[in-house]
């Protein structure tokens, strides 16, 4: 009869120290492992979930559209935003809401850059420019602008990807499906997950032929931009799934009807339901939520940031 080997005791410590050794160097790497720079700010993605602040500068978003569409009430906005903790604030000077049509560059440009300008002298919190045209990005990076975030992913203009790569500016890649105009005109998908990460992989492939580094890029599944309302919810629960692309991952739940629909309410009242995805969205991989509310959504971050072992109770 063969009788089991047992390892000495002595051994048996020996191992359990140097395995927990390893899960705490792995740990730690983990906490470094995306590092973004923007300017002279250098944001460690993994040690606690980052907020980017939703400040639209347009007549018609889908939420607040209107509410700070002259230049004294959009930065009064922005300043807030960043004393309530907001790490990048986020412009958008053209609504990209479902049924949305586009406008001209230069009227994009005549919203974008007065804001821009008085935020960068206001304000040290890095700047990102909500865009899918090369030309703007390249006025607002020209300007002082830190981030660009472009909806389509690189797709909507060949010359996106160019700009980017030539100031080394960190880039948001989201995932889209159709155009904002009739991207919610009956969507479909196969697997949600599935193609959403086939589409942000060959955007990271040809940002990378453009000369993007890898770590300037962030991926957003682009919840609520080409999905039926079961496919935002499915991407929440398999966020996680886009790890293996090896980027940080954003979301941007914040008031949309996806929580609307099943709430019944109105955007104004979606906080509850925008905080429950967010924390949601922490608990399974999020480094970085585009919200409106940064106050209130701060105060989750805290929390399911413990909860998901990404910081300490002590801060």
């Amino acid at each position: 009869m063969l009788r089991r080997l047992r390892l000495p005791e002595y051994l048996v410590q020996k191992k359990i120290a140097n395995d927990s050794h390893s899960e705490m160097n792995q740990q730690e790497k983990a906490k470094s492992r995306f590092l973004l720079k923007c300017g002279e700010k250098v944001f460690n993605l993994s040690h606690r979930t980052h907020i980017m602040g939703i400040l639209n500068i347009t007549p018609d978003s889908f939420s607040d559209g209107g509410d700070f569409f002259t230049v004294d009430r959009a930065v009064e906005r922005g300043i807030q935003m960043a004393e309530e903790g907001a790490d990048i604030i986020d412009i958008g000077a053209e609504s990209t809401r479902p049924g949305a049509e586009p406008i001209p560059t230069d009227e994009e440009l005549q919203r974008l850059l007065p804001v821009l300008e008085q935020l960068l002298k206001k304000t040290e919190v890095p700047i990102s420019v909500d865009t899918y045209k090369s030309k703007v990005a390249e006025a607002a990076l020209n300007a002082g602008a830190h981030i660009i975030n472009d909806i389509s992913g690189l797709r909507f203009d060949p010359s996106m990807k160019d700009v980017v790569a030539r100031h080394q500016a960190p880039v948001i890649i989201m995932h889209i499906k159709g155009e904002p105009r009739n991207m919610q005109i009956d969507p479909f998908y196969e697997d949600v997950m599935g193609e959403i990460s086939d589409y942000l992989a060959e955007s990271i492939r040809l940002a990378a032929m453009a000369g993007v580094k890898k770590e300037n890029i962030i991926i957003d599944p682009g919840i609520g931009f080409g999905k039926r309302l079961e496919d935002n919810y499915e991407i929440i629960r398999r966020l996680s799934e886009l790890k293996i692309l090896g980027c940080p991952i954003l979301i941007g739940p914040s008031r949309k009807s996806f929580l609307g629909k099943v709430l019944n309410l109105p955007p104004a009242e979606r906080l509850e339901g925008t905080m429950a995805a967010v924390a949601i969205g922490i608990q399974n991989g999020a480094d970085i939520v585009r919200v409106h509310d940064v106050n209130a959504v701060s105060r989750v971050c805290r929390i399911a940031d413990i909860l998901a072992r990404k910081s300490s109770l002590i801060a």
